[in-house]
């Protein structure tokens, strides 16, 4: 079945790879990133620009399938995740909300409404374990735990808005492991052997779970081996 697939965040580690697998499964790819000109262009810092990359898919009379935001912010600019309290940051912690969460939720504000309304259609952004309030048991990191958590939680609010209006729609969090990819990269010392994960390895598994999962599960947070997190 041809799909189209709409990747936004192309030119990331994880997102040029969720691109280069969903095109050897015969998806019709459109890669979108901040790093791209033209037509490829968005910034999710900028409402006006995912408006308007939403805009362009509409007048050229395309209805994605599927939707994946493979973005994310970990550490930018000298500055990385917070050990403790006296770590804190506002600026910080606003950037981390911006990138992780309030960019993806904008991303679904203009893209939802393209996708098909009586048929099978899917959103999925990158989510994270330690997004996980209930797994939570090393602290830390409050910053991007906390914006990956609400990430968690408007998911699952455009999951139950979404299916009043299409039973068949899916929208979930991914958790794609520890990927050999930049974000990572300063934090690869402390992972366990056969966990550090190369980004093609990690998209196609996620991309498999997707292929898996039913409208039940929508509201869901899944890592990449197909198992289900807890909020």
């Amino acid at each position: 079945m041809s799909r189209t697939s709409v990747i936004i965040g192309a030119s990331g580690g994880i997102g040029a790879a969720f691109v280069r697998q969903a095109e050897t499964r015969g998806d019709t790819v459109i890669a979108l990133a901040r790093s791209l000109s033209g037509e490829g262009h968005i910034d999710l810092d900028d409402e006006a620009s995912i408006a308007a990359a939403a805009a362009r898919l509409s007048g050229g009379g395309l209805a994605p399938d599927r939707v994946i935001v493979a973005t994310g912010l970990l550490h930018a600019d000298g500055r990385g995740p917070e050990k403790s309290l006296k770590d804190l940051d506002a600026a910080w912690m606003a950037r981390n909300f911006a990138v992780n969460t309030i960019g993806p939720a904008l991303v679904a504000k203009h893209f939802v409404p393209l996708m098909p309304r009586k048929a099978p259609a899917l959103f999925a952004a990158i989510g994270a374990r330690v997004g996980s309030i209930s797994d939570n048991r090393l602290g830390g990191w409050y910053g991007y735990r906390a914006a990956k958590a609400a990430l968690h939680m408007t998911i699952r609010n455009i999951a139950i808005e979404w299916g009043r209006r299409n039973d068949q729609a899916i929208a979930v969090a991914l958790h794609p492991g520890t990927v050999d990819t930049a974000l990572s990269k300063p934090f690869q010392a402390n992972v366990a052997d056969g966990k550090l994960f190369d980004a093609d390895r990690s998209a196609a598994m996620m991309l498999d779970v997707l292929d898996r999962l039913s409208p039940a599960d929508s509201g869901g947070i899944f890592a990449f081996d197909g198992s289900a997190i807890q909020p």
